[in-house]
């Protein structure tokens, strides 16, 4: 990836719902980035189970698409629910892909930022943890200092699925500029190599 002004980030929903709280945050990132920040979202309905026979033919075209995206974005923007306490499975599958090759992936040094909304009183903050462990065994940049984890999201966004809960308006803004700020270490570190 070249080394340029514009920020582009990725942003990744963990869940296939249309109508998803975090659907409706990575959203309500795209109006609270900083200027000269663009978020695009990759859709993970359409990525197979991870399968190591598949893997060692080729990886299949969305899969691809997935790493190819990766690599070319600036840091990742990640969006997770919490099923069962934990990760939901599209996401970890897609972290899976995204992990491989185990030593160069995509993901290893990419600055990458979690969050999420769930109904419960949680706000993801397990599945948060389990993607944390997933993503620094993968050699990502996880972004620290800053966290969203949007409980009781029913309240929070109104019924167009806009962010209207102030605290977590202010705690998405506080963590894309931690984001931002760690990407901009990166791109330093590139211009001056």
């Amino acid at each position: 990836m070249d080394c340029h002004d514009a920020v582009q980030l990725l942003g990744i929903c963990g869940s296939l719902r249309n109508a998803s709280y975090n659907r409706a945050l990575l959203r309500a990132s795209n109006d609270l980035a900083p200027a000269g920040v663009h978020v695009t979202t990759f859709d993970l309905a359409a990525v197979p189970p991870y399968d190591g026979d598949v893997e060692a033919r080729s990886d299949p075209s969305r899969v691809s698409e997935l790493k190819r995206s990766i690599q070319q974005s600036h840091g990742l923007l990640i969006a997770t629910p919490e099923y069962n306490n934990g990760v939901s499975g599209v996401l970890k599958n897609a972290i899976d892909w995204a992990s491989r090759p185990p030593v160069g992936s995509v993901l290893s040094g990419k600055p990458v930022a979690i969050m999420g909304a769930s109904t419960g009183r949680g706000g993801t903050r397990k599945a948060q943890d389990q993607l944390r462990q997933a993503l620094a065994f993968s050699r990502a940049d996880i972004v620290t200092g800053a966290n969203v984890a949007v409980a009781e999201a029913y309240a929070k966004f109104d019924e167009h699925g806009r962010l209207m809960d102030e605290t977590s308006i202010r705690d998405l803004t506080a963590l894309l500029e931690a984001l931002v700020k760690t990407i901009a270490l990166h791109v330093h570190a590139c211009k001056a190599a």
